[in-house]
């Protein structure tokens, strides 16, 4: 966060009110100069959040389209620009953004106001695979943490963008955790129609770590034995996970929608038993028309696709 002794003067208030309400750690050092232009977001799941709490009161900037892969997408040099120039960078940090993370330390070292959201949230570490131990940046999958999310996003933008009401970012802020606090009710709810010996995950890749914890599920493998999907899966990882799949009895793989099903296909005809492909909408949105539009919708669909994939028929 923001260090009252080297602060911009107008800044300093906010500033200390911020270091009361948010975590320590925060990286947010203020510019030299004038502030930029509104809040710029990395990834689309967070841009859509972000706009939820400022509303009206300041310019959102997402640089993730729809349908990207949070893991490998780039930003251009207007982009790059753009970063620099905002009065708050929101990331999710823990390492998702691997396409643009030389633009965040850029960013961070050139004094922008910075919010590494996924630091914040009671991170998970992953537990097995290549990546365990290391933290799973994949928190949104859980609407409680997202929650925790507003309120960090809520009070940065409140100190940081000049200009914005208070008042006004807050009373978005309150409706926007209201309406989580009713998703999470209702995913509880749906998930309740897996009995608790079917609620069994296999992904493309380790993302649902968070939902997992939160409603009970087992998270039994991934056809890429990673956090990441620029990791690729060996015919040794292929079928070893066939192996597990068939103990455990899985009936449904589910493949994030804006990725080739191709290896998740491939992993179920190994496994020489009849599983369904499910897509599933885990770290993009889609855009305006699509299912997952918003991350509210995002979370509905993957509920319902879940709970149709894992429910007895």
């Amino acid at each position: 966060m923001t260090d009252p002794r080297t602060a911009n003067p107008r800044r300093t208030g906010a500033a200390l009110a911020l270091a009361l309400a948010v975590p320590l750690g925060l990286t947010a050092c203020t510019p030299g100069g004038e502030t930029g232009g509104g809040v710029v977001v990395t990834t689309n799941i967070l841009g859509d959040i972000t706009r939820a709490v400022v509303g009206d009161e300041a310019e959102v900037t997402v640089l993730m389209k729809p349908d990207a892969d949070p893991h490998s997408f780039g930003v251009s040099a207007q982009e790059a620009a753009t970063i620099e120039e905002a009065s708050l960078l929101v990331h999710n940090g823990l390492g998702l953004e691997e396409g643009v993370l030389r633009n965040v330390e850029s960013a961070e070292e050139a004094g922008v106001p910075t919010l590494a959201v996924g630091e914040h949230v009671d991170p998970l570490a992953y537990t097995s695979d290549e990546s365990e131990g290391e933290p799973d940046p994949h928190f949104w999958t859980d609407p409680q943490r997202v929650a925790t999310a507003v309120g960090l996003i809520t009070e940065n933008v409140v100190a940081e963008v000049d200009g914005v009401d208070a008042d006004a970012v807050r009373a978005n802020a309150a409706a926007y955790e209201a309406e989580l606090t009713a998703l999470h009710g209702w995913m509880g709810g749906e998930f309740d129609a897996i009995p608790p010996g079917d609620r069994k995950l296999v992904t493309n890749h380790h993302v649902f770590g968070y939902l997992a914890d939160r409603y009970g599920f087992e998270v039994v493998g991934a056809v890429i034995p990673s956090g990441t999907t620029l990791a690729s899966p060996s015919a040794s990882d292929l079928s070893s996970l066939a192996e597990t799949v068939e103990e455990a009895g899985v009936r449904a793989v589910f493949a994030d929608s804006s990725q080739p099903d191709r290896l998740a296909t491939v992993m179920a005809e190994e496994a020489g038993v009849e599983i369904d492909v499910i897509p599933l909408f885990s770290e993009s949105l889609t855009a305006e028309d699509g299912d997952a539009a918003t991350y509210l919708d995002m979370m509905r669909a993957n509920t319902t696709a879940i709970t149709a994939g894992l429910a007895a028929p």
